[in-house]
């Protein structure tokens, strides 16, 4: 077996290299781990690519259906807006009222009205790590910064603006959000497991929503590419707090059942999602994802949608976070290789720490079982 990467990570490469053996640069791979721009090029209709049988890739076509904020936010409401037909169906909300920046600007503009008082958080529709984030609190400041810049805007350089969620779960006084970790090897029908393993990124300084902190990065952004620069930052830690341990934390504070229902929640939150886009997900049997799901819990532990990655960074910045990832990698691999591109239609078993979170076809077969057993009759 011959693998391929465009990657130098650990994770990647001491995974692969014990697991695949051979590592190649030319076209005869079996497995391709590579950066979602070089795997869009495999499918790109100029370039007439076919993959043979035994080949496996490690991203959808169009990935950025979920991954991409814009597009993440449209799909969503749009299913949300279907859901709410079925009368019979609670429709559960996991993304804060958000719009387009700048072809939804009127929207924004009667929405900010509405609600004056509101802080937004302005993104960049197609960035990482933090960067071009900024706080908006009064529509001067949203004028004066997009004044002469959206003139020649175009649509990959767009914004999304939400509605910050102000009163965040703190631990320790401090923001948080979590990092979990997906794994969908089909969407067609529906195929997603999710690891055990996954963190919570601490803000460097105690949360403080006054004005006077507004352009304070350190407390209202979680991200290590931010938090790694402030003073505090913890070199030996990292600033992130196991999963496991922050279940325990919500337990101790809020009891079980609390903790129960939030990652539930979650886990609803994260298959409604993925279910969001299935239709417009270009379902090659060729392709799976590992996501990385960045997710905020408020402080009526109600967990909100912050955005999803399809390249979650595996670069270490501990030791635990290291062995962490090396295991990520080496799990996802015993699912994808014992999945291959054949068996999308077989049960579903979990593999190391992921477990399986919902199986489509595994659903419809229950549920049709279920239709077709003879009811007893009472007497």
């Amino acid at each position: 077996m011959k693998w391929k990467s465009d990657s130098e990570v650990q994770a990647i490469v001491q995974n692969f290299s014990r697991r695949c053996g051979a590592r190649t640069e030319g076209d005869d791979w079996n497995v391709f781990w590579g950066h979602p721009w070089n795997v869009q090029r495999l499918f790109h209709p100029d370039l007439g690519t076919r993959l043979r049988d035994d080949q496996l890739v490690n991203h959808f076509p169009n990935h950025l259906e979920l991954t991409r904020k814009d597009q993440m936010v449209k799909n969503v409401k749009r299913w949300l807006r279907e859901q709410g037909r079925d009368k019979q169906r609670e429709v559960f909300d996991f993304v804060p009222v958000t719009h387009l920046l700048p072809a939804d600007y009127s929207l924004f503009v009667e929405e900010f009205r509405r609600c004056p008082r509101a802080t937004w958080i302005m993104k960049p529709a197609n960035a990482a790590q933090g960067r071009g984030i900024f706080l908006v609190t009064k529509l001067h400041q949203l004028r004066k910064w997009s004044a002469g810049r959206w003139a020649a805007t175009k649509a990959s350089e767009s914004y999304v603006i939400s509605r910050y969620v102000d009163r965040p779960h703190l631990v320790g006084g401090r923001k948080y959000d979590l990092r979990l970790y997906v794994l969908v090897t089909s969407y067609r029908p529906l195929r997603v497991y999710k690891h055990r393993e996954g963190f919570a990124r601490f803000c460097t300084s105690k949360y403080d929503p006054s004005p006077a902190n507004l352009g304070n990065p350190f407390v209202h952004l979680t991200n290590v590419a931010v938090q790694k620069h402030g003073k505090d930052y913890n070199q030996h830690h990292g600033g992130k707090w196991n999963l496991r341990h922050c279940r325990l934390h919500v337990e101790a504070t809020r009891g079980r059942a609390a903790a129960a229902r939030l990652f539930a929640d979650m886990d609803r939150l994260i298959v409604d999602s993925l279910r969001a886009v299935q239709a417009q997900i270009i379902n090659d049997r060729h392709c799976f994802e590992c996501y990385g799901y960045d997710v905020l819990v408020d402080d009526d532990l109600k967990p909100w949608l912050v955005e999803v990655n399809a390249s979650p960074s595996l670069s270490a910045t501990t030791r635990a976070d290291r062995v962490m990832k090396l295991a990520l990698i080496r799990d996802v691999l015993d699912v994808v290789l014992r999945e291959g591109t054949e068996a999308r239609d077989r049960p579903m078993r979990g593999a190391g720490g992921f477990a399986v979170l919902y199986d489509e076809a595994g659903e419809r077969s229950a549920a049709a079982a279920a239709a077709a057993k003879p009811r007893k009759r009472g007497r």
